[in-house]
C-alpha cells in the first residue's frame, strides 16, 4: 500500500524551546510530516519531563503525548562547540522553533540575524512572555501570567469570585503554539514567492487577546467594562449550565430567538416563546433570572441524558458537560480519532489526543510518543553531521551533547 503524502514532510524543523508554548507549535507541525529534531540541554533535558505526573517511562505523561513524533537530542547551546554544531544544523534546516528571552539567543551568537546570515531561507518561530519588542519584553511569564495580563482571568469566574483561572493554566501556551504554527506556515508559504526566511514573533498574551470578542471595540467606543458572569454570557439568554435531576450538568446556548421557540416547545412551555413574553432577545436579556429559572427547573426534573437527547430531538444546541471519564465514555472522541490510543515499547498502550485538523488526503499521525532523553544522538551527530564516535564520545564527556 502507498505510503500518504504528508503536507510537511519535506520541512526539517530544529525545536531549541522548552516546556509547552513553542514546543507544541513544533508537535502540530510534526504531526503533519514535518522532521522536528528537539534539541534538550544535555543530562538534564526539557523541564516538561518532569512537569505533571509521571510516567511508567520515567518522564511525565505530558511530555510523553506533548513530544510525540520528534526526534530527541542534547546539545549545550551555551558553549561555543555546542553553538557550532547547532549552525551547522541550522545549514539544512527550514524552521527553528525557540522560546527564549529576548536577546539570549543573540548573545550566544545564535539569533535570527546570525542564522538567516547562514541560511537566507530560514523560518524563526520566537514565543516569549511579552514579545521581542516593547517595554516588558525582558520580563519573564509563563501562561497564567499571560491570561491573566490579557484579560482573560478578570472575565473568569462569578460575579462575587476573585478572578479565576480559565479552566487550565496552560490556555496561553498552547493557544501561541497554535498561532506560532500558523505563523511558521504563512512564512513558509511567503518564502515560496520570496525565496527568503523570516522571523515570527508571538507574546504568549497575543493569543489569548485576540480570541476576546468584541471587547477592545466596545471599550473604546463606550467605556464599558465587561465584568464576571459566571456562566453566562453578556450577549444572549439562556445561554448558560444547567443543573439535572442526577446531579450532572448540561450546557445550553440559545443565540438567537428561533432558536429559543425550539427549547420552549421542548420544555412543553411554547408560550414561553410568545413576543410578549420572552420571545425577543430584549425581553430575554432583561429577563435573564426569570428565564433561566425557567430552563432550570425543566432540567432538573430529568437527568441528564433525558434533557441532551430531547434537545437533539427538538434541534436545540446542548451537550453534557463532561468530566474526563464521561469524555471517554463518548464514541463521538473515539470514532473521530480525537482520542486515540498509541503503542509505546516501554509502557504499552495510551491514550491520548488525536491529531486535527482532520484533512480529507493528507491526514496527521502519531508516530510514536515523546522519546528519552538523547535518543537520536547517535542518528544526527554520526549520520547527520558525519561526526566519528570518537568525535561524539568526546563531545559527551565534555558535557556539550
Amino acid at each position: 500500500m502507498k505510503e500518504t503524502i504528508k503536507p510537511l514532510d519535506d520541512i526539517r524543523v530544529l525545536d531549541i524551546a522548552t516546556f509547552v508554548a513553542a514546543p507544541f507549535a513544533s508537535a502540530c507541525l510534526a504531526e503533519f510530516g514535518a522532521e522536528v529534531i528537539k534539541i534538550e540541554r544535555p543530562k538534564e533535558g526539557d523541564d516538561l519531563r518532569r512537569l505533571g505526573t509521571p510516567s511508567d517511562a520515567g518522564d511525565s505523561w505530558w511530555w510523553l503525548n506533548d513530544a510525540r513524533n520528534k526526534k530527541c537530542i542534547t546539545l549545550d547551546l551555551r558553549r561555543d562547540r555546542g553553538a557550532g554544531l547547532f549552525r551547522k544544523m541550522v545549514a539544512s534546516a527550514d524552521v527553528v522553533v525557540e522560546n527564549f528571552r529576548p536577546g539570549t539567543l543573540e548573545r550566544w551568537g545564535i539569533g535570527f540575524a546570525d542564522l538567516s546570515s547562514i541560511n537566507p531561507r530560514l523560518v524563526m518561530l520566537r514565543i516569549s512572555a511579552y514579545g521581542q519588542t516593547g517595554p516588558k519584553s525582558a520580563l519573564p511569564g509563563f501562561a497564567r501570567i499571560a491570561q491573566a495580563y490579557a484579560g482573560l482571568s478578570y472575565l473568569t469566574g462569578m460575579p462575587h469570585t476573585p478572578p479565576l483561572i480559565a479552566g487550565s493554566t496552560t490556555l496561553a501556551d498552547y493557544l501561541s503554539g497554535l498561532y506560532g504554527a500558523f505563523g511558521v506556515m504563512l512564512a513558509l508559504r511567503a518564502r515560496e514567492r520570496t525565496g527568503r526566511g523570516q522571523s515570527i514573533d508571538m507574546a504568549l498574551h497575543d493569543g489569548v487577546f485576540r480570541f476576546l470578542d468584541e471587547i477592545a471595540a466596545v471599550y473604546d467606543r463606550t467605556g464599558t467594562i465587561r465584568e464576571r458572569s459566571g456562566t453566562e454570557t453578556y450577549a444572549a439568554v439562556p445561554h448558560s449550565h444547567y443543573p439535572c435531576a442526577d446531579g450532572k450538568w448540561v450546557a445550553i446556548a440559545c443565540t438567537n430567538d428561533r432558536i429559543f421557540a425550539r427549547l420552549a416547545k421542548v420544555m412543553g412551555e411554547p408560550d414561553l416563546a410568545d413576543p410578549s413574553r420572552f420571545g425577543l432577545k430584549e425581553s430575554r436579556l432583561a429577563n435573564r433570572d426569570e428565564v433561566n429559572a425557567a430552563v432550570r427547573a425543566w432540567t432538573e426534573s430529568l437527568d441528564r441524558k433525558s434533557v441532551v437527547l430531547r434537545c437533539a430531538e427538538g434541534d436545540v444546541p446542548c451537550g453534557p458537560i463532561c468530566s474526563i471519564e464521561d469524555i471517554f465514555e463518548e464514541e463521538q472522541f473515539w470514532s473521530r480519532d480525537t482520542l486515540v490510543r498509541i503503542p509505546d515499547p516501554r509502557i504499552g498502550d495510551v491514550a491520548i489526543q488525536g491529531t486535527i485538523p482532520r484533512l480529507s488526503d493528507t491526514p496527521g499521525e502519531i508516530r510514536h510518543l515523546g522519546q528519552p532523553l538523547a535518543a537520536h544522538n547517535r542518528d544526527i551527530y554520526q549520520t547527520e553531521l558525519g561526526l566519528s564516535l570518537e568525535e561524539i564520545a568526546a563531545l559527551e564527556r565534555d558535557g556539550v551533547i
